[in-house]
C-alpha cells in the first residue's frame, strides 16, 4: 500500500438477524454503511455467505473511497468464539467456521465475541476509557456481559466469561429459553419486559412502552419493570461482591430509558450492598456503534497494530459518515 492511500480496516458486527459494518482508518475516520440482514432463516451456510458478501461490499467501498483494499477485517460474532474460529452459535446454528470463510480471499481477519468486542470498544475510547476494570452489560433482546480486566475483555477458560444473563436471580422462577430456571434474562431483557407485560395484560408492548406506562402509573407496567430492576440489582450485587469492579457500564436499548432505569437501579443495588458502597453505574458511550467499532479494533490487532484507537476522538466516531 502506498503512502498516499489511507490505511483502513473493515469492522463488521454480526447479530442474529442483522449486520452493521463500516470502514475505520488508522486516524479514526469512520464511514458507516447501512446494515444488511443475515438471512438466518435460510440456514447457517447462508449467513456465512451473507457476511462474506457484506465484507466484500465494504472492501469495495473502501477501495473506491481510499484507492486500495483494507489491511484487515475484524468481525464481532455471537456464540462461542476464538480469534480464528466461530465455534458455535445457537442463534445462527453454525459450527467451527474459520475466520477466512467470512471474508474475501487474501484479507487477514480476526473474530471476537460480539458483547466482549463491544466491551473492548467501550474500554478503548468509550465509557470505560479511564478505568482498568469494569462490567459492560448491554441489555437488549437478551443479556450478556463483558468482563473487562486491565483494559481487555476476559473470556474465561472456555469463552463463556460474562454470561451473567443466564445466572439465576430467582431459582424457583420462570423457565428461561436456555433451559434453566429464573435467569436474569428471563426478567430483565427488553424482550422479557415486553413479553411479561403482555402476559399479564393481554396487550402487546415493547420494553420502551412498558417504561413509559410505568412512569404514567400503569400498575402492571410498574410491577413488570420493578421486577426487572430488582433482578438486575440482585445480579449486579453478586457480581460486585465477587469482582469489585470500578464501574458498571449499561448498554443496549434498555439503557436509553435513562433515569427511569438508572435511578431505581442505583438505589436497589445500594440496598443490596449493605456494608460497602456500590460502584458507579453509567450508560454506554458508543450505542449501536460499539460492536462495529470494536470489530475495527480487532481488525487492527490482526495486523499487529494494537495501539490504534487510543487517541481517537469520540465525537468523530459518533459522527461517522454514511455514503
Amino acid at each position: 500500500m502506498t503512502a498516499s492511500v489511507p490505511e483502513y480496516v473493515v469492522g463488521l458486527d454480526v447479530g442474529g438477524t442483522a449486520m452493521k459494518g463500516g470502514l475505520v482508518t488508522r486516524e479514526g475516520r469512520v464511514t458507516a454503511l447501512d446494515g444488511r440482514p443475515t438471512g438466518r432463516e435460510n440456514g447457517p451456510e447462508a449467513v456465512v455467505d451473507a457476511v462474506r458478501a457484506y465484507a466484500g461490499e465494504l472492501a469495495d467501498l473502501g477501495s473506491s473511497l481510499f484507492g486500495g483494499p483494507p489491511v484487515a477485517v475484524g468481525l464481532a460474532v455471537p456464540g462461542i468464539v476464538t480469534s480464528t474460529t466461530a465455534m458455535y452459535s445457537a442463534n445462527i446454528g453454525w459450527h467451527q467456521v474459520p475466520a477466512a470463510a467470512f471474508v474475501p480471499p487474501g484479507l487477514p481477519a480476526r473474530l471476537g465475541h460480539d458483547v466482549r468486542t463491544g466491551g473492548l470498544a467501550e474500554s478503548v475510547f468509550g465509557a470505560g476509557k479511564d478505568v482498568d476494570d469494569f462490567l459492560f452489560l448491554p441489555i437488549g433482546t437478551g443479556i450478556a456481559g463483558a468482563v473487562v480486566l486491565r483494559g481487555e475483555p476476559y473470556g474465561g477458560a472456555n469463552g463463556w466469561g460474562g454470561e451473567i444473563g443466564h445466572a439465576a436471580v430467582w431459582p424457583a422462577g420462570e423457565k428461561c429459553a436456555c433451559g434453566q430456571i429464573g435467569c436474569l434474562e428471563t426478567y430483565a431483557s427488553a424482550s422479557a419486559i415486553g413479553r411479561r407485560y403482555e402476559t399479564r395484560t393481554g396487550r402487546p408492548a415493547t420494553a420502551k412502552d412498558v417504561v413509559g406506562l410505568a412512569a404514567s402509573g400503569d400498575p402492571a407496567a410498574q410491577e413488570v419493570f420493578g421486577e426487572a430492576v430488582e433482578a438486575l440489582a440482585i445480579s449486579l450485587a453478586s457480581y460486585v461482591l465477587t469482582m469489585d469492579p470500578s464501574l458498571i457500564v449499561i448498554g443496549g436499548g434498555l439503557s436509553e430509558a435513562g433515569p427511569a432505569l438508572f435511578d431505581p437501579l442505583r438505589e436497589r443495588l445500594a440496598a443490596r450492598l449493605t456494608f460497602r458502597d456500590p460502584p458507579p453505574l453509567c450508560p454506554a458511550a458508543l450505542g449501536v456503534q460499539a460492536g462495529m467499532l470494536g470489530a475495527a479494533l480487532l481488525g487492527w490487532q490482526a495486523v499487529g497494530a494494537h495501539d490504534v484507537g487510543r487517541d481517537w476522538s469520540l465525537d468523530v466516531l459518533r459522527g461517522g459518515e454514511v455514503p
